[in-house]
C-alpha cells in the first residue's frame, strides 16, 4: 500500500494533468498534395511530456508504420489512392504506468496533376492510303501549369513513332489495312514522374477496291522493234493496299509476269523482244476484293530489214550492148513495206516498193555506158541496209554486131554463087550457047530485081536480125540489117 502511494505521487510529479490525452500528440502533414508529390508525416508530443517510446501511423484506421522510437513517415510518390484520414499514436513512460494516446485525424486529399488523357482519331474511319492524326488530349492542373508533359502512342502494345515526344499529336502519313488495331496513348510528367494512359480505341482502316484498269505499251524508239526493249504498263485509277498485278497472253491465259506492290501501277519489262513475243495481251489487278481485268491489247513486233542480196538476170555479169538485164534485190527478213533502191556507181537508177515484203526487180536495156558496179538498198523505216557491190561488163557496139552479121551473110552468098556457077556450066554443055544465053538473060538481065530473104539465127538474148539481099541488073547484091527487140526463146 505504501509502495503504490509512492508511485502515484511520483507519476504526478512528472506528468502534469491535461484536459485530454489527445492534445499531447500532434500529426504534422502537408496541406496541399498533388500526384507525384511526397507526403511527409511527423508525429510530435507537447513539451513537458515524457519521452515517447513507441510510435505508429495510420490511414483510415489501418496501420501504415510502427517504430520503437520517434520517427517520421513518408509516402514518396503520392497517388490519388493515397487520399484519406491520417493520424498517429504514441506510448510514453518506462515505469509501471506508461501512457499512450492518439493524435487528432488529418484529412489529406491528393489532387490530380493532370487528368487521364483522351485519344482522338481524325478521321475516325480512315481509308487506306490516307493520313491519320492521333491526339492525346490532357493538360496540367492550373496550380501546376508549369508541369512538363510528354506523350507516347501505342498500337496493340507496340510504341509508335519515336516513342516519347513533347507533342500531343502523332501524324501517320498513310494508313493501311494492316494498321487496323487497338490504339491508346500515355502522358507523363518528367518531374515528378506521373504516368497516365487513355482508354483504348479500335481503328479499322477501310480498303478501296481497284477500278478502271488499263494496259499500255511503251518502247524507247516508238514502235516495238525486234531486239529492243518493251514495257507493259498496267494501271488502275483507284485501289488501296497491296495490289497484285499480273500480265497474261490472250491465246493461252498463261501468266508472263506478276508483281505485288503498294502502287496504282506496275511495269513488266520484256528485254530483247522477239517476233514470238507478238500477240494479244491483257493484265489483271487484285487487292483482296474482286479482281479486275483490262481489255486485250495487240502487240506488233516490227523487224529491221536484213542486208539485201543483188542478183543479175541473164545474160549475167557479162553482156553485150542491147541486152536486157534484170536487177533483182531481196532482203530475206524485215517487216513490210520495204522500199528498194537500185544504184549504178552510187547513182540512183530507180526505186520500187514491196508492200507485202519480198524482193523487187528492175529491168535495164544495156548500152556501153552501163558497165560498172551495181548495188541496191532495202529500207522499211527501221534502218536501211545496202547490198554488196555486183560488177557488170557490157562489151561490143552496134557497128561491130552489123559487120559480124554481114560477114556471115557474104559467106552464105558466096556458097550460093558457086553452086549456081556449076549449074550453069552443066547447062552450057548440055544445050547450045544461044539457048543458054536466052535462059540466063532473064535471070541476069531481068526487068525486076530478085530479092532473097535470109534469116540469121542469133545466140540467145541476142536480137534477131532479118537481112535483105538484093541483086541488081549487073548481078551485084545489096544487103541491109533490120534490128528487132525480140528475145530468143
Amino acid at each position: 500500500m505504501l509502495l503504490w502511494s509512492l508511485l502515484v505521487i511520483f507519476d504526478a510529479e512528472i506528468q502534469p494533468l491535461t484536459p485530454s490525452l489527445a492534445d499531447w500528440l500532434t500529426l504534422q502533414a502537408p496541406s496541399v498534395v498533388f500526384e507525384g508529390d511526397s507526403i511527409d508525416l511527423m508525429c510530435q508530443k507537447k513539451k513537458g511530456w515524457r519521452e515517447i517510446e513507441t510510435m505508429a501511423y495510420y490511414k483510415d484506421g489501418e496501420k501504415l508504420h510502427f517504430s520503437n522510437e520517434v520517427s517520421s513517415f513518408s509516402i514518396s510518390h503520392a497517388a490519388l489512392s493515397d487520399s484519406g484520414n491520417y493520424h498517429c499514436s504514441a506510448t510514453a513512460g518506462k515505469f509501471v504506468f506508461p501512457k499512450s494516446g492518439d493524435s487528432r485525424s488529418v484529412r489529406i486529399e491528393v489532387q490530380e496533376l493532370f487528368p487521364c488523357p483522351v485519344l482522338t482519331v481524325s478521321p475516325f474511319w480512315p481509308i487506306e492510303g490516307s493520313p491519320v492524326t492521333l491526339t492525346c488530349k490532357t493538360q496540367p492542373s492550373p496550380q501546376r501549369s508549369n508541369a512538363e508533359l510528354r506523350f507516347c502512342f501505342f498500337r496493340d502494345g507496340r510504341a509508335l513513332g519515336s516513342s516519347w515526344s513533347s507533342s500531343p499529336e502523332l501524324r501517320v502519313p498513310a494508313m493501311w489495312s494492316e494498321d487496323s488495331g487497338s490504339y491508346w496513348c500515355q502522358a507523363e510528367t518528367v518531374t515528378p514522374r506521373v504516368r497516365k494512359q487513355s482508354l483504348q480505341s479500335q481503328i479499322h482502316v477501310q480498303r478501296v477496291p481497284v477500278s478502271n484498269i488499263s494496259l499500255q505499251i511503251w518502247a524507247p524508239r516508238g514502235p516495238v522493234i525486234e531486239g529492243g526493249n518493251l514495257v507493259l504498263l498496267c494501271s488502275v485509277a483507284k485501289g488501296t493496299g497491296n495490289i497484285t498485278f499480273s500480265w497474261h497472253r490472250d491465246a493461252t491465259g498463261t501468266s508472263v509476269g506478276r508483281k505485288t506492290q503498294r502502287s496504282l501501277s506496275a511495269e513488266l519489262e520484256v528485254p530483247a523482244v522477239r517476233q514470238r513475243d507478238a500477240g494479244r495481251y491483257y493484265c489483271r489487278a487484285d487487292n483482296g476484293h474482286d479482281p479486275i481485268q483490262s481489255k486485250v491489247l495487240h502487240i506488233h513486233v516490227r523487224s529491221p530489214v536484213s542486208r539485201p542480196v543483188l542478183t543479175l538476170g541473164e545474160p549475167g555479169a557479162r553482156a553485150v550492148v542491147g541486152d536486157m538485164v534484170e536487177l533483182r534485190c531481196e532482203a530475206q527478213s524485215g517487216s513490210p513495206p520495204i522500199l528498194y533502191r537500185f544504184y549504178h556507181e552510187n547513182v540512183t537508177l530507180g526505186n520500187i516498193s514491196a508492200p507485202s515484203g519480198g524482193g523487187a526487180s528492175f529491168n535495164l536495156s544495156l548500152t556501153a555506158e552501163h558497165s560498172g558496179n551495181y548495188s541496191c538498198e532495202a529500207n522499211n523505216d527501221l534502218g536501211a541496209q545496202r547490198s554488196e557491190v555486183v560488177p557488170l561488163t557490157v562489151t561490143g557496139t552496134d557497128g561491130y554486131r552489123r559487120d559480124h552479121v554481114t560477114a556471115r551473110v557474104l559467106g552464105v552468098l558466096c556458097g550460093g554463087l558457086g553452086f549456081i556457077t556449076v549449074a550453069l556450066l552443066f547447062y552450057y554443055w548440055s544445050h547450045k550457047i544461044s539457048g543458054w544465053l536466052s535462059a540466063i538473060c532473064p535471070l541476069a538481065c531481068g526487068l525486076k530485081p530478085l530479092t532473097v530473104l535470109h534469116d540469121c539465127l542469133s545466140h540467145k538474148n541476142v536480137q534477131l536480125l532479118h537481112h535483105l539481099i538484093t541483086f541488081n541488073r549487073h548481078n551485084q547484091f545489096i544487103y541491109s540489117g533490120v534490128k528487132h527487140n525480140k528475145y530468143w526463146i
